[in-house]
């Protein structure tokens, strides 16, 4: 009897995630490049060749957790309300992360994603594939913002505006401040930052 494509998929899904929580488990524990492609197979109970099939880089077992958000800028672009500018739909879903405490902003300050986005942040390789991914999302946005150097020059800036920001708000967390102290200053700076770019 075959499995339902459905469950196949939830169940694929499942194992994914517990693959992924079981590396970045060990980074957090021993540090990036102490543990191995082997280590994480053994602790997670797979061979080799079935964690490459679910994660075809070491990097991805961490970065993974970005994709929720990949082409996300693009999106809020693509599905924004008639008469709203492309920079304020961005500025206004910027403001609705860090309401939410989104860990993408750098404004959460539960222990797990503050060491989590200290690993990103102090590993280069892990530095490096982010790169990677952002330079995907500033295609996409380029893309959804039209033709020509206009429009990537301005999805750049985006990126780059949201990349500081969230940087900045880790920053200061990682620092021993809390995400809700920091709010209020993080909000001001996504306004200040989204205004210049107007």
């Amino acid at each position: 009897m075959n499995e339902p494509t459905g469950l196949r998929a939830r169940k694929k899904a499942r194992t994914r995630d517990a693959i992924a929580d079981t590396a970045v488990s060990l980074f957090l524990e021993h540090g990036f490049d102490r543990v191995s492609v082997n280590d994480i197979a053994a602790a997670a109970e797979i061979s080799k060749p079935t964690l490459f099939r679910y994660f075809p880089t070491k990097e991805d077992l961490v970065l993974h957790r970005f994709a929720d958000h990949q082409g996300e800028a693009a999106r809020v672009v693509r599905d924004r309300s008639s008469g709203t500018t492309p920079v304020t739909a961005l500025h206004r879903h910027f403001r609705a992360s860090l309401d939410r405490y989104d860990p993408v902003t750098g404004l959460n300050d539960h222990p797990q994603v503050v060491a989590f986005h200290r690993l990103v942040f102090t590993t280069p390789s892990l530095a490096g594939r982010l790169t990677r991914y952002q330079l995907e999302d500033e295609e996409a946005l380029a893309d959804a913002l039209g033709e020509g150097i206009q429009a990537r020059l301005q999805a750049a800036q985006v990126l780059a505006i949201q990349r500081v920001l969230a940087r900045a708000n880790w920053q200061k967390i990682a620092d021993g401040r809390t995400a809700r102290d920091v709010h209020p200053e993080a909000l001001a700076d996504a306004d200040h930052a989204f205004n210049q770019l107007r």
